[in-house]
């Protein structure tokens, strides 16, 4: 019955309780909005968007999967950040990067590098790349790729944008559809499925520039492996040859992170760039600067 809030990057339990009854009445009212959601399956994931446009994710976990009496209800909201705070020197004077990036990471969003933001949840990783994106030429074409609906990238998108919503058998069906919309870039959100990283290589493959993705993990080095893993024990191809891809195909990694001791804030900890030798077949992580 109890309830939670994350105040200031801690869980904080509230005053007030929620009975099961209750619980019971607002996954069905929840549900309401989607027929396709099934609440015997158990557990479910529906999304309600608010006027200002922000996104809130309510995952239902019955306890046909939790431990008996002990369902649980998540609630995220994903905020959608003002145009008036997609500055990098917004983010600088949080203390996310320092001041001297700001001209650093505006030459880059002209340059067009395909980047990734990697990170733990909540290490402010959609934000850095709402902000990254604001700077993006506007007379360019845009498509952006996830499997939910967490991010409203029109807010941020100031060019023609097309948002595609798809899980990843319709991702798999859609794949040439979408390769054949020529748009100049794409943004993809929370990378996590064999086809959504086969998409991803498949596109940069084409030459494409401007790609900016995020992903967990918190370790810039190591996620090449385990993407081409992924893509090989689900599609087949050689593993050393797909590592050696995405070194070639991502120029930087943007790695973050939450500040142990006070969660509520954020910190880029490095800049990484990937190369690929070809003379040598050598893979090449180079990391140009860390949080001190």
């Amino acid at each position: 019955d109890e309830i939670y809030c994350l105040i200031d990057g801690k869980s904080v339990l509230q005053p007030q309780r929620l009975p099961k009854e209750r619980r019971d009445q607002l996954r069905q009212a929840l549900l309401m909005a989607y027929p396709k959601e099934n609440i015997a399956k158990g557990h479910n994931e529906v999304y309600l968007k608010r006027e200002d446009g922000n996104i809130i994710r309510a995952t239902l976990l019955s306890d046909k999967f939790t431990q008996k009496g002990k369902d649980a209800m998540v609630f995220r909201k994903y905020l959608l950040s003002d145009a008036d705070n997609l500055q990098f020197e917004v983010l600088s004077g949080y203390g996310t990067f320092p001041q001297e990036c700001c001209d650093l990471f505006r030459n880059m969003v002209k340059c067009g590098y395909n980047v990734i933001m990697s990170g733990e949840v909540r290490s402010g990783k959609t934000t850095f790349l709402q902000t990254y994106q604001h700077y993006e030429d506007p007379t360019l074409e845009a498509t952006t790729v996830s499997t939910d609906e967490e991010t409203d990238y029109s807010k941020v998108t100031k060019g023609p944008l097309i948002q595609i919503i798809a899980d990843e058998d319709d991702l798999k069906q859609m794949e040439k559809t979408l390769k054949r919309l020529d748009s100049n870039y794409i943004i993809m959100s929370e990378m996590r499925t064999a086809m959504e990283y086969k998409f991803y290589l498949g596109i940069t493959n084409m030459g494409t520039r401007r790609c900016k993705c995020t992903i967990h993990d918190n370790d810039a080095a190591s996620f090449p492996r385990k993407m081409a893993t992924e893509v090989v024990s689900s599609f087949g191809g050689d593993l050393q040859a797909t590592i050696a891809q995405i070194y070639t195909n991502v120029d930087f990694v943007f790695e973050m992170f939450e500040v142990p001791t006070d969660r509520s804030k954020k910190r880029l900890k490095g800049i990484v760039e990937f190369r690929y030798d070809k003379q040598k077949d050598l893979c090449l992580a180079h990391r140009l600067c860390k949080y001190d």
